[in-house]
């Protein structure tokens, strides 16, 4: 597993809550097809994702805690068993390293936990959303709702890139891992806007 190198500062804060990031992977691998970097994710040649985690991220007030100090890291043998969500060995360890250790001891407890979130959603079919017209951050949101009865509106984020086109879904949690009210930052798009949804063809 790769070393992974502090980028900012220790910040260790209470957590007050949790951000599940999944990413819209057709978006993220738009030009990046041919980088052996992103080959599993990308290249096609495992079949071609959806949503996949970004990260599980803890929450402080105001803030967030980030690079906590531990000498625990993901091994091998953990990352293998959660690439059909997270498909990047390098992203699994410096998820763990910069947001994991902030809210638990092991790495396996970690991604345990992030694997039940993920396990618990149902992800409302984004190919024909893609093609509805006036498609709207709104839409996606009711869509999901739809498909995940124990969620609530105002618990999904929506981020889009600076073209209107959908990136990553942020969906908030509480301290108790239920969802919870996004703050703005993590909201993202508010319902009026029109978001644009790449299928990767």
């Amino acid at each position: 597993m790769p070393n992974i190198p502090r980028e900012g500062p220790v910040r260790q804060v209470p957590v007050t809550g949790y951000t599940l990031a999944l990413s819209w992977s057709p978006e993220f691998c738009k030009a990046r097809e041919g980088q052996v970097s992103q080959n599993m994710q990308c290249s096609g040649d495992r079949g071609r994702f959806g949503f996949v985690v970004h990260g599980l991220w803890p929450e402080g007030r105001g803030t967030w805690p980030q690079w906590c100090p531990t000498a625990r890291r993901v091994s091998p043998a953990q990352a293998r068993g959660n690439l059909c969500l997270s498909p990047s060995t390098a992203l699994q360890a410096r998820q763990w390293a910069k947001h994991g250790a902030c809210m638990v001891r092991k790495p396996e407890t970690y991604l345990r936990v992030t694997r039940i979130l993920w396990d618990s959603l149902t992800f409302p079919d984004m190919d024909r959303l893609s093609r509805q017209d006036e498609l709207t951050a709104g839409i996606i949101r009711e869509r999901f709702l739809m498909a995940n009865r124990d969620w609530r509106a105002d618990a999904i984020g929506i981020h889009l890139n600076r073209r209107g086109w959908l990136e990553e879904l942020r969906l908030c949690y509480g301290k108790d891992f239920r969802p919870a009210e996004c703050d703005a930052r993590r909201f993202g798009a508010r319902d009026s806007a029109s978001v644009k949804v790449w299928r990767g063809l």
